[in-house]
């Protein structure tokens, strides 16, 4: 049954079975610490890219893996655009939480900032979607829990997860344009 007015909100726009427990982002949220050390960084002091993807891979999945309580495995990375060169001995804050699921998919929202220790001087580096698969005992894919977004800004990223992930099997080939509803919908 719906209990509060955004599981009202929910139950109407998903027509989700209320009685099939769901999971809430803020159980997935994840925050990862991380100082920039020299073997974290290129010829200009600045960490490496593959670095910060490696991280954002670990605090995504880690977020996957609190909903579905079994191994994930990276699927896609959505555009990741670095916003600001992160510099040796800055501190990075990588945090994630899951903002949607899709019968055996996850995806997550990751954001990074960066923080100057001398200066307290913070900024943001990036952000990026990735999508996780559960996986069962034999490494095939496992349904997972259904998300119920609680927040105003869980409730965007859970609506407009449908877009993203109808242009990623576009884009993957898996999906025709056509048949993307959601992003049709942009372009008419």
């Amino acid at each position: 049954m719906c209990k509060s007015v955004l599981k009202t909100y929910l139950c109407a726009k998903i027509k989700i079975n209320m009685s099939e427990e769901g999971k809430t982002p803020k159980i997935t949220k994840t925050i990862m610490t991380e100082m920039v050390l020299p073997n974290d960084t290129n010829v200009l002091n600045n960490l490496r890219g593959g670095k910060i993807l490696h991280w954002m891979d670990i605090a995504t999945a880690i977020s996957a893996g609190k909903l579905a309580n079994r191994p994930v495995v990276t699927v896609s990375v959505d555009q990741v655009s670095f916003l600001n060169p992160v510099k040796l001995g800055d501190v990075i804050t990588i945090t994630s939480k899951v903002t949607r699921t899709f019968n055996t998919s996850i995806e997550t929202h990751v954001e990074v900032w960066a923080e100057n220790l001398p200066t307290r001087t913070k900024y943001k580096c990036n952000d990026a979607y990735y999508t996780f698969v559960a996986l069962d005992s034999n490494n095939r894919p496992a349904r997972v829990p259904r998300v119920e977004p609680e927040t105003e800004e869980e409730i965007k990223k859970f609506d407009t997860a449908l877009k993203r992930r109808q242009l990623r099997l576009v884009i993957a080939g898996r999906m025709k344009p056509e048949e993307a509803d959601q992003l049709v919908a942009l372009f008419t």
